[in-house]
């Protein structure tokens, strides 16, 4: 029987929900308001001599209805992913989340009766709790945080016609961006997706116009975009520090993390310390490109050139080689989600740009957001999303309340992913210059996924006070200037447009605070790594055990069978050490030859 030719294509989102109109979707949402109508009966039975058998049903009933409201969640927002720019889509988004916010207010006199349960009460509960167990010791890690019932009823309503809407037009605004760039002499327009193909050219006047143009783009509507942020930091503001009492913006998202507050701040710090790692490398690169100074334009640049482009087929088949190489098993979990049509490959415009997976609930397969151009760093983000794809189907057995992970345990399998591929990539590769510009890939890679994103969280701090003094646009641009330049040092030039950045990273706008859960996850891997290539079959079964895992044990539990305590500074210098092995072994290698020197930096003086 021979192997199936995957093509570029639409996802099938008829598993989640069969039709977003017509008698089966009503009868789904029917269905859903008699679940919920005949939950809210059950407020009665909540009290403090509740049986451990009475607790568990009512507990599946609140599951059960999570499982439909996810599915109708899910598939409105990947139907807006798919096309931002349809109303129809728009349309259904905002109905979905205005249903959903109702029957959570309905449904909500559960966890709340939870978390003022006393201990002695919670404990007989909690211990025949089954799978849900952290799932309901989670909801009591917020009870210093929880209002009245009427109070969470309003904030639900409000965000659902407040802060969220406000973010949906910034995710319309932006994914309706049109870029062009000149090539060959003809100017083409192009979606954010296929000009970031632009910053890895081999031409310096290329990928400098490629950012120039991606910043001019956001510029022209930088004031507006800055202002929905500052909506967004307000609202987070007057909602978790004013009315719940955090003791920091950053606070919140670390008890939505089960991680403490002095982890974070530690691999902060570390990742602050290690900025001259990536700075010598920088400095390295420029050598080896022949620039006198790297350039912001410059950092992804390829040592060589790289003009070889792979099909769709052929990267899903270098994806499922590197996982069956490692594990069989996993690698028949991506097979599930290519062949049951969960994957949104094509590049079209008006399509959310980037790449991601979202896991509905157990019994549906992941489905992953690719914009497939055919450029190696679309088969690295290929493995790295079916990583996650991976994650969620491993924990499948799990309850739809605790099957997905935390976020800091969130990029684990994904970052594992690309690395095996890029190992397996290094093993076979005896050529010096493929050897170099691998690895010099994998760097790019690390600091983009380490450094890169726990310097976004210290300017989302920053950026959260200044909102909070009321200062204006350009103090939050001549911040975000400053952030990048403690980043780079003296190892890279950093250009005045580079102060828009910060309006085009959605993560900033859609989670605040969440993307230090990148550094924690790419260090972690790192450490968990070293472990597979030191102890190989042995690391195996540990390793996945901890994935399926899920969300069913806080991390610091689940960590703790790997060895790795997060609150210690030396396990988070492991995994930089890891990286300064990378860099020794690229600079010993012999460097690059260059025909002449490049003028890039000239065409940087001139404009300045």
């Amino acid at each position: 029987m021979s192997a199936p030719i995957y093509k570029l294509g639409r996802w099938n989102l008829r598993d989640i929900v069969p039709e977003a109109r017509g008698a089966a979707f009503e009868k789904m949402v029917g269905d859903l308001q008699s679940q919920v109508a005949e939950f809210e009966n059950e407020r009665v039975k909540l009290a403090d001599d509740i049986s451990a058998n009475e607790f568990a049903r009512i507990l599946k009933q609140f599951e059960s209805i999570n499982v439909t409201a996810r599915r109708l969640g899910a598939y409105a927002s990947l139907w807006f992913s798919e096309d931002t720019q349809s109303a129809e889509a728009m349309t259904f988004l905002g109905q979905m989340r205005q249903l959903l916010a109702e029957l959570s207010n309905r449904t909500l006199f559960f966890t709340l009766w939870w978390k003022a349960l006393d201990e002695a009460t919670v404990a007989p509960l909690l211990a025949s709790a089954g799978d849900v167990q952290y799932f309901l010791e989670s909801e009591r890690r917020f009870k210093p945080h929880t209002l009245t019932e009427s109070a969470e009823q309003i904030i639900n309503t409000k965000d659902v016609n407040g802060i969220e809407g406000i973010i949906t037009l910034y995710d319309t605004l932006t994914n309706r961006y049109e870029f062009t760039l000149t090539l060959k002499g003809k100017k083409k327009k192009m979606t954010r997706g296929e000009l970031q193909t632009y910053f890895r050219d081999p031409s310096p006047t290329l990928r400098a116009a490629a950012f120039r143009e991606l910043y001019r783009v956001y510029a022209e509507q930088g004031n507006v975009l800055a202002q929905i942020y500052t909506y967004r930091a307000q609202d987070w503001a007057a909602e978790q520090i004013d009315l719940r009492h955090f003791t920091s913006p950053l606070a919140v998202r670390n008890l939505m993390n089960d991680v403490p507050d002095a982890a974070v701040e530690t691999l902060l710090q570390v990742c602050r310390d290690n900025a001259s790692l990536f700075q010598r490398y920088f400095k390295s690169k420029a050598k080896w490109l022949g620039l006198r100074k790297l350039r912001r334009y410059d950092i992804y640049a390829p040592l060589a050139p790289a003009n070889k482009k792979y099909t769709y087929a052929r990267a899903v088949e270098m994806v499922l080689d590197s996982y069956t190489a490692f594990s069989p098993q996993v690698a028949d979990l991506v097979r599930r989600v290519l062949t049951e049509q969960h994957v949104d490959s094509q590049v079209r415009p008006g399509k959310r740009g980037g790449a991601f997976c979202m896991s509905v609930e157990p019994n549906i397969a992941p489905y992953v957001l690719l914009n497939f151009a055919g450029d190696a760093r679309d088969v690295s983000t290929m493995a790295h999303e079916f990583g996650h794809a991976i994650h969620a189907l491993l924990a499948r057995d799990h309850s739809v309340l605790t099957f997905h992970s935390a976020l800091p345990l969130a990029e684990t399998a994904s970052v594992f992913g690309e690395m095996i591929m890029t190992d397996r990539l290094l093993k076979n590769e005896t050529n010096v210059s493929v050897r170099r510009n691998l690895l010099a890939a994998t760097l790019d890679d690390a600091y983009a996924t380490i450094l890169r994103q726990a310097y976004f969280i210290l300017f989302e701090r920053e950026a959260h006070a200044l909102i909070a003094q009321g200062k204006p646009v350009d103090a939050l641009c001549a911040a975000y200037l400053q952030n990048l330049r403690e980043q780079f040092g003296a190892a890279v030039e950093v250009s005045d447009e580079f102060k828009w950045e910060w309006v085009s990273i959605p993560h900033i706008f859609h989670t605040p605070f969440y993307t230090y859960a990148y550094s924690f996850g790419s260090l972690l891997t790192l450490a968990l790594y070293k472990q597979y290539l030191a102890q190989g079959e042995a690391f195996k079964p540990r390793y996945l055990k901890i994935l399926a895992y899920g969300g069913s044990a806080s991390p610091t539990q689940i960590l703790s069978e790997a060895g790795i305590d997060i609150t210690a500074k030396e396990f988070w210098q492991g995994g930089f050490e890891v990286i300064q092995e990378w860099v020794d072994e690229l600079e010993a290698l012999p460097a690059p030859k260059r025909a002449k020197p490049r003028v890039a930096n000239k065409l940087v003086s001139k404009r300045k």
